[in-house]
Formats: structure tokens, C-alpha cells, sequence
């Protein structure tokens, strides 16, 4: 259970946009499209600059020194990316006669590091993987020490790479590669990460329900002084969901520009309940299933041991699961309908070629559009998955939560298409939002292995059957089974609370368990599993009821009522974790404005 009286620091983040900008000295209003466009020329600047200068360090010396972490002196590299730049003399450059400030400047070279520090790993690996990697067989010899063992998906993905590049040069690779020999230098999107930055180019401040933004921007396109540089304060609404929350902390968002305008994205610090993971006795194990997101079941520790009733819950993605897979099938048509375009390109006449790359860009602009609704499908999935594992683990009073380790998590055995579904579905989202939303009860997520969880009987850990194929499953010694997803989270729970001491704690990561302890679960026979609310999906229309029409007026024209959702519920989920939501009115009656103007008709 969670500490009493303690509490523990949570950083979250939002979205929202503004309503007002004004200027910061005369104080007069800015519409809102001249404030996108200086922004975007603010964009243009920072992005240039920073593709510019993963291009100029894109070579092997800048990860050796990312992956020795330490300068020309000897000393320690900073954590904050632009002090470290400072320190290696990186410095981006900008078009001729272009006045940039310094504080931009440290927005550049901090997304610049963040970016180089996240390809240093993979640069190490791949200097690891090519030096064991066998051109003619296309195999990897074995690892020698334990620093050469990474995730199997992981190499299997750098060794398409290498015996990619082999048959291209013929079948022999030219000794030890590089990340800069595998891959061009990565392309970033047109962000402004102000946190980089202090109060000479950006400060916040927030009250109730509004919170004020106050940036520098450029009044050109190519400022070439600091005049051209202008203060703009832009207020934006703080979402709903975030009033009266306990928050320590604001933090400066990040600037980008979407179809809609200028989003900022936000991030805040609020005070929760401490959780200790060692203190639980109750246990909620979550199960990734290739049905549906996830199940859950519950594991109880009590003075004769383990117990469980095997009653376990499923989660219901409403129809959403098929909807992504549906678009993830279009997605890979609309590539590999530009891919062969692309090939037809490379060889056509060159009034033929533009014909193509007009095609071509079409359906790269579909395929980005069929990408943008599945994340949007994936968050929405995600964040209603961890407020529906949260409520049940309240309910029955668990405060440890153990999810699968993805990183030794694969699938495999189900056919090429169901594999890489399960390999898209938003499985590393979803356990942050459970991360998220679970710290708001006093609850903590803790991975455990997950090799063996539905294949093992959770009392004598013999392996299971399958009387009723592969979604079932049955122990003939301990009279125990039922869903397959079910009997994994059982064991998934009891391996939380078996290796709770000997959890391993990383900074920012949940705690991790890598040690698989047996202890047989009993069957306990009273009701464990709090029976989990399922609202009935009903229309619900909207709109008001159609007006009287006046005596003596025939309506000759019938307006329909506006659709409702099919997912409209009795009771609507309320949104949890981080993101604004909208709230959308209903739209007026059409049908008490066509009897309102034949009223006057009438007059």
C-alpha cells in the first residue's frame, strides 16, 4: 500500500493552445496567424540550424566522445545538452547576415545533443553486431561478455541492415561499421524545446485556469538584429482535467505548428501518494494478449500463501483494435504503391517523372495522414486501457501492478501479418500511461520477466494444455485453467510479489524484477475479482425535439437530427492522464431554426 503521509513528485505533460497574444510593449493584439507565422519563422531557423549540425558531427570521433562522456579535459560531460556542446565546441551556423540570440541558440544545440546521445547506443551496438557478424552465412557468433547482449529484436533488426549492405557490396563488409556507415544522419521535426532556454527568451506564468506565455519571436523571416526580435505574450487555457490538481511545477513548453496552428506542448510537476512496491500484499497482473490489449487478474498474499480466484478481466477495446489493424494495411499499401512508383521514377522520361513524383507525394501525404489517426487511435487506447486496469486495481485494493518486460517480450509462432500487428499495437504507451495514472492512486508498476507466464500452471508450474486450443488453458494435476490470458496475468501478479525485495530500480524506468520465483497460487473459492463495470452502449441523440410548426405552415422539408456516436455510453469515461481534451457543444437544432424562419415567413 502507499506511505502514509508521504508523497512523491510526478511529471506529466498536456497540450493546449492559445487564445490571445498580444505584444509585450505596446500591448496591442497579434492575430493568431501572424503569431504561426512568426513562429514558423522561428522554426525555420532552429530546424535548419540543427539539421545542419547533425550533419557537420555525423561522423564516428563525435560518438566516441558521447560514448566516453567526458571532454578534451578529462572532465565529466554536463547532463544539460547545450553545456555540453558549449564544452566540445559544437556551435550551429546560421544563413549570412542573420542575427540569432544566444538562448536560441541553446535550444539548438540542446535538441542537437538530446538527438546525437540517443543514436550513441545504437552506434555502440553496431560497432558490436558488425565486428561478430558473418557476411557469408549472414550469422552473428556468440557473445563473449555481457556487455554484447542486447535485445533479440534489436539485432535482428541491425542484421537485416548488415546483410543488406553485404549483397550490396558484394558479399564482405569492410571490417567494423558505424552507425554513420549504416544510415544518413536523422531527420528531426520543426520543434522549440524552451526549456533549453531562460527568462531572456521565454518565462511562464500561471494562474487558476490560464496560463501565460511570454516568448521572443522574430518580426521577419531573416532577422538581422536584435530589433527585428519582439516579445509576444500568448495566453492559453489550462485543460479541465488539470484544475485544483496539486501542481509544484510548471515547466516551458515546447513550440510546433500542426495543421491547426500553434500547440504547445506542456509539461507540469504535481504531488502524489508514495508507493512502495516491498509493502504490497495484493498484486494485479496485466497480461498483453494477441486478442486485445491486455487482461488482468489479481494475486493475494495471505498467511497460508498465495491465493487466487482465477476470475480474471479482459480488456474490451471497443472495435478500436480492428480499426487500427485496418489502417495499418493501408498504410504499407500506400507504401508500397510509392515504393514502386519510386522504381518506375528512377527509369522514366522526365515529363513521365513529374507525372509520378505528383503520385508519389499524394500518397506520402496519405500514408502521414493514416500515421497521424493511429497514434491518435493508439493514445486514446492506451490512456482508457490504464484507467480501466487503475479502477480495477483499486477496487480490489492491489497497490503493485506487473506488466510483461517488453524488452523480453516477443511475437512470434502467429504468421507473418498477426505478428507484426501485435509487434504495432501500443504496448510501450500504454504501460505509461498505467505508469501515469496508477501513481494517482498510490499504486506502482513493476516489470517482471515474461517467459513461461502462459505457458506454466501458477500452482505446480508444470506446463499447461490446451483442451480448447490456444486461448485456453488447463491443469490436469491441479484442477485449475480457464482463459489463457487470464491463467499468465495469475502468474505474472504471483512473480511481482514473490521478487518485490529484489526489485531493481533504475532512474526513470519502473521498477524491474528478473529473478522468477515459485510458490504455489491456491485457489481461493470467495471473490477476489471486483466485477468490472460494463456500460451499455445505447444512441443517444442530442438534439432537442423537433418544434411545433405554427398553425397553417406545412413543413415541405424534413432536417434530420444529427448523428450520434455508436460509442456513446450511459456513463462516459472520464479522461485521465496527461493531454487536453476539447470539449465539443452540440450544434443548434436545424430544426427549430427552419421552424423559427417560417415563423417569421408567416409575420
Amino acid at each position: 500500500m502507499a506511505n502514509a503521509g508521504y508523497t512523491a513528485l510526478r511529471q506529466f505533460s498536456f497540450t493546449t493552445r492559445p487564445y490571445l497574444a498580444v505584444d509585450d510593449i505596446t500591448g496591442e493584439p497579434i492575430g493568431l496567424d501572424d503569431v504561426d507565422t512568426r513562429v514558423g519563422w522561428l522554426l525555420d531557423l532552429i530546424s535548419g540550424a540543427e539539421a545542419q549540425m547533425l550533419a557537420r558531427l555525423w561522423q564516428p570521433a563525435t560518438f566516441d566522445v558521447l560514448a566516453a562522456g567526458v571532454d578534451r579535459q578529462g572532465r565529466k560531460l554536463p547532463i544539460q545538452g547545450h553545456v555540453a556542446a558549449a564544452r566540445l565546441g559544437w556551435t550551429p551556423h546560421y544563413p549570412d547576415g542573420v542575427y540569432v540570440p544566444s538562448r536560441v541558440t541553446r535550444v539548438v544545440t540542446a535538441q542537437a545533443v538530446a538527438t546525437l546521445r540517443t543514436l550513441a547506443y545504437r552506434d555502440t551496438a553496431i560497432a558490436s553486431l558488425s565486428a561478430r557478424f558473418d557476411p557469408a552465412t549472414s550469422r552473428l557468433a556468440a557473445p563473449t561478455t555481457e556487455a554484447e547482449y542486447l535485445p533479440a529484436g534489436f539485432v535482428r533488426g541491425v542484421v537485416r541492415q548488415l546483410t543488406a549492405r553485404a549483397r550490396r557490396e558484394g558479399g564482405a563488409l569492410a571490417g567494423r561499421l558505424r552507425i554513420t556507415d549504416m544510415q544518413a544522419p536523422p531527420k528531426t521535426s520543426a520543434m522549440a524545446r524552451l526549456s533549453a532556454a531562460d527568462r531572456q527568451l521565454a518565462h511562464l506564468t500561471v494562474t487558476d485556469t490560464v496560463m501565460t506565455l511570454t516568448v521572443k519571436l522574430p518580426t521577419t523571416v531573416a532577422p538581422t538584429g536584435r530589433a527585428q526580435w519582439r516579445r509576444v505574450r500568448l495566453t492559453a487555457a489550462i485543460p479541465p482535467h488539470l484544475h485544483g490538481r496539486p501542481i509544484s511545477e510548471w515547466h516551458l513548453p515546447t513550440l510546433h505548428l500542426d495543421h491547426r496552428g500553434l500547440l504547445l506542448r506542456c509539461a507540469a510537476t504535481e504531488t502524489v501518494p508514495a508507493a512502495d512496491v516491498t509493502s504490497g500484499t495484493c498484486a494485479v497482473g496485466v497480461d498483453w494478449s494477441p486478442a486485445t490489449l491486455g487482461a488482468a487478474a489479481i494475486t493475494t498474499e495471505t498467511p497460508d500463501g498465495l491465493v487466487s480466484d482465477y476470475q480474471g478481466w479482459t480488456y474490451d477495446d471497443r472495435g478500436l483494435g480492428i480499426k487500427l489493424a485496418r489502417l495499418q494495411t493501408e498504410g504499407q499499401l500506400l507504401h508500397r504503391k510509392a515504393a514502386r512508383l519510386r522504381r518506375l521514377a528512377a527509369t522514366a522520361p522526365p515529363e513521365v517523372r513529374a507525372q509520378l513524383d505528383a503520385k508519389i507525394a499524394v500518397l506520402d501525404a496519405h500514408r502521414e495522414a493514416v500515421g497521424i489517426k493511429r497514434g491518435k487511435i493508439n493514445r486514446e487506447m492506451a490512456f482508457h486501457f490504464s484507467s480501466q486496469v487503475t479502477d480495477f486495481a483499486a477496487a480490489a485494493g492491489a497497490t503493485v501492478i506487473a506488466v510483461e518486460d517488453l524488452t523480453t517480450l516477443e511475437t512470434r509462432g502467429h504468421g507473418r501479418v498477426n505478428n507484426n500487428r501485435a509487434a504495432q499495437s501500443a504496448r510501450r504507451q500504454a504501460v505509461d500511461a498505467l505508469t501515469h495514472t496508477t501513481a494517482g492512486v498510490g499504486a506502482v508498476v513493476v516489470s517482471v520477466p515474461a517467459r513461461g507466464s502462459s505457458a506454466q500452471c501458477p500452482g505446480c508450474n508444470e506446463p499447461l494444455s490446451r483442451p480448447g486450443g490456444y486461448h485456453t488453458a488447463w491443469c490436469s494435476g491441479c484442477k485449475i485453467g480457464g482463459n489463457r490470458d487470464h491463467v499468465a496475468a495469475v502468474n505474472l501478479a504471483k512473480r511481482a510479489l514473490l521478487g518485490r525485495g529484489k526489485a531493481v530500480r533504475k532512474r526513470g524506468r519502473n521498477p524491474q524484477i528478473r529473478v522468477v520465483e515459485h510458490a504455489p497460487v491456491r485457489r481461493c473459492r470467495d471473490k477476489m475479482c471486483p466485477t468490472p463495470s460494463r456500460p451499455r452502449h445505447r444512441r443517444v441523440r442530442h438534439s432537442a425535439p423537433a418544434a411545433t410548426p405554427p398553425v397553417g405552415v406545412n413543413q415541405t422539408k424534413t432536417v434530420p437530427a444529427p448523428q450520434a456516436s455508436v460509442w456513446d455510453t450511459v456513463q462516459p469515461v472520464t479522461p485521465q492522464g496527461t493531454g487536453s481534451r476539447e470539449v465539443h457543444t452540440s450544434p443548434t437544432p436545424a430544426t427549430s431554426v427552419v421552424g423559427s424562419m417560417r415563423s417569421m415567413q408567416t409575420l
